[in-house]
């Protein structure tokens, strides 16, 4: 596959003589996030910023870790929510048992006890593949959510369970409105989704393909399994764990198990099925689609005074009927959709 898009690249370097496709792209790319960081938080209201903008970019990373286990490996995973929930709380941990550390280091330490538990957890991949793989990572998400109500010690002994996260202290600066923490998340995300492009552009990313293909071939030609597999579930937990570590901080602003439930796990593989499996681009654009679709089925069912029955239902209608028709007319997504139409842009109104 990377071959064959390397082909399409070199065909396209042929055929535009003024500006190589890719660099348009780039050019497209920092235009859109030199509006990300000065005119959104200008003109967006704070109720935009924190009810929708935020949770989407926290959602585009927890989909892009596990678009890496399940998209680019090849393994699937039902328990994304236990590890972001794991990275929620070791990070809560670290910053109340370490006085004076830094917020940042704490986050990248709870991405990393994410990565351990994934290990931990991905071990059953080196026998079993599959359903079972994802009825066995489905039990993780049970038994991570049981030890965080069982355990005081993860809670600080708090007998509801709630917990208020600790304030974003960066360097003396307190990210404590909307605007500071789109501003942090959006910084965050950015670096992140950057490095699992090059990652996934990289030797590494290859033995994941490879794997995902044909993992008896990919042995044959000498990746090693373990290792891969491992590393996979490693990495896709790791930007779990950050995810769920700023889902606590940036946008509920509470740290407490129940919100990080299965629902969350299945609205988070939704995200990378509509979007598009095997896609950094498909991890943000199925999560704007799932963060928006809500908002905008409320204001079709209140324009078109739906009964509240209908309307209570009409959401989960909808996500499976979209699932149906993603997995049957496109099954890779709204990324896949986004590149067809981009390369008839590209064309138009000379096809020929």
């Amino acid at each position: 596959m990377l071959y064959r898009e390397a082909g399409q690249f070199k065909t396209s370097y042929q055929a535009d003589g003024q500006i190589f496709p890719i660099m348009q792209d780039r050019i497209a790319l920092l235009a859109l996030l030199a509006v990300a960081i000065v005119f959104v938080p200008l003109l967006a209201s704070p109720y935009v910023l924190s009810a929708i903008l935020i949770p989407f970019l926290i959602f585009s990373l927890a989909a892009i870790g596990l678009n890496i286990l399940t998209g680019y490996a090849g393994q699937l995973s039902l328990g994304t929510a236990a590890f972001m929930a794991v990275g929620a709380f070791a990070s809560y941990n670290f910053i109340l048992r370490i006085p004076g550390l830094p917020v940042l280091v704490a986050f990248v330490l709870g991405g990393l006890s994410a990565a351990l538990v994934g290990i931990a957890f991905g071990l059953p991949s080196l026998r079993i593949r599959g359903f079972y793989l994802a009825a066995a990572t489905l039990a993780t998400q049970f038994f991570v959510v049981w030890c965080l109500t069982k355990i005081p010690y993860l809670t600080n002994y708090s007998t509801s369970g709630v917990i208020t996260a600790q304030p974003i202290v960066i360097f003396g600066y307190n990210f404590d409105t909307p605007d500071r923490k789109y501003l942090l998340v959006l910084a965050v995300v950015a670096v992140m989704a950057l490095l699992a492009k090059n990652m996934i552009r990289s030797n590494v990313g290859r033995s994941w393909m490879a794997v995902r293909d044909m993992d008896v071939a990919a042995e044959v030609i000498g990746f090693r399994l373990m290792r891969t597999k491992l590393l996979a579930f490693a990495v896709s937990s790791f930007y779990c764990g950050v995810a769920g570590a700023l889902y606590a901080y940036a946008y509920l602003g509470t740290v407490e198990p129940e919100a990080y439930n299965l629902d969350l796990s299945f609205r988070i593989l939704f995200m990378i099925i509509i979007g598009g499996v095997g896609s950094v681009l498909g991890s943000f654009l199925g999560a704007a689609f799932i963060v928006l679709l809500p908002v905008l089925l409320n204001v079709v069912a209140h324009s078109l005074t739906l009964p509240t029955s209908v309307a209570s239902n009409l959401e989960l209608m909808v996500f499976g009927a979209l699932i149906i028709f993603f997995l049957i007319v496109e099954p890779h997504g709204l990324a896949r959709l986004w590149q067809i139409g981009k390369e008839k842009l590209r064309l138009w109104p000379f096809p020929h």
